[in-house]
């Protein structure tokens, strides 16, 4: 029986950081050996936000190196461009006569970034890059999308113009498949500040940091305000480092609970515990990382090929396409 496919990506702003791993890459490597899959380096969805490209190709290639150094094997799972596949820019053409302006405001998504952002003036390729993110997926017919529950209504618009392009062209022998969510366990790892993590806010655990830069970062994490001598009693439900150990060191959590509610625990040894826990993790990481670095040319022509394979089947996808549409 064949794999189902997979298609999942993310914009290339540079070196990941632990919510990017907890949030999707942990999981990607996890899916790799049991689904066929793809994953996207989404160049052109920076310039959603940012019309500079200076970066975009560094970035690409930092956040490619992280990917391969975390465990994601470009054997089983091509690592490509969105710029490098011209078919995406010419489905996205076809798939913007098939959505309406008003449907895509509605995104929640798009509201919060726009709350978020402090957008005033929303450009046209930012309000339509859900159709972009439905070509992502739907050019290799990706069957289920790795995502936070935050994504959901990116993948019902998906589904939306695949069925919409079926229905029209291909009623009879549909091109499309209609994807599904596959729920990421844990979507969204907090910042060290309590807020999201952001690059932009300063507050992230990089995977390319080093133990002694993990541990002067967690110092700085924020805890329970009413803890503010060793033997106070603390609320581990409201505590940031708390929610680290749960991800990162779930093994000693109940202990860790029980010992902070009492007072036995301080939040100095709980930080270091969390440090040395999450050192253990990047080790590995850090270790390939310093590989890739020193061979990047090794690292450019993974991508190369990866992009190769992802050109063959984008090629097949749009000859179907031209013929069901009667325009070849």
């Amino acid at each position: 029986m064949p794999k189902k496919r997979i298609l999942s990506g993310m914009r290339p702003t540079g070196k990941l950081h632990l919510g990017n791993y907890v949030g999707a890459l942990e999981n990607w490597i996890k899916l790799q050996d049991d689904y066929e899959s793809y994953f996207l380096i989404a160049d052109y969805h920076v310039l959603t936000t940012d019309l500079s490209t200076e970066k975009i190709y560094s970035n690409s290639i930092e956040m490619l190196i992280d990917w391969l150094s975390a465990g994601l094997d470009p054997v089983k799972a091509p690592m490509f461009r969105q710029s490098q596949i011209k078919q995406h820019t010419e489905l996205f053409l076809i798939f913007s006569m098939l959505i309406t302006k008003a449907r895509l405001e509605r995104n929640p998504t798009l509201k919060e970034q726009v709350r978020d952002l402090n957008i005033e003036n929303i450009i046209y390729g930012h309000l339509g890059y859900p159709v972009l993110q439905a070509v992502d997926i739907l050019l290799y017919k990706g069957e289920l999308v790795p995502v936070g529950e935050d994504q959901l209504p990116h993948i019902e618009i998906t589904r939306e113009i695949a069925r919409k392009f079926n229905s029209q062209y291909c009623l009879n022998n549909p091109i499309f498949p209609e994807p599904e969510g596959l729920i990421t366990e844990f979507a969204r790892l907090p910042g060290l500040d309590g807020k999201r993590m952001s690059k932009s806010l300063g507050n992230t655990i990089y995977l390319s940091d080093g133990p002694d830069v993990v541990k002067s970062k967690l110092r700085k994490a924020v805890t329970d305000p009413l803890k503010v001598r060793k033997n106070d009693p603390g609320r581990p439900e409201i505590c940031l480092v708390f929610t680290y150990h749960k991800k990162f060191n779930p093994s000693e959590t109940p202990q860790i609970e029980k010992d902070c509610r009492s007072g036995v625990l301080g939040c100095v040894d709980c930080k270091l515990k969390c440090s040395e826990k999450i050192n253990s993790i990047l080790e590995p990481i850090l270790q390939k990382r310093k590989y890739y670095e020193s061979n990047l040319d090794e690292v450019k022509n993974i991508l190369l090929d990866s992009e190769k394979r992802a050109r063959v089947i984008a090629t097949e996808t749009m000859e179907e396409v031209h013929t069901q549409m009667k325009l070849g």
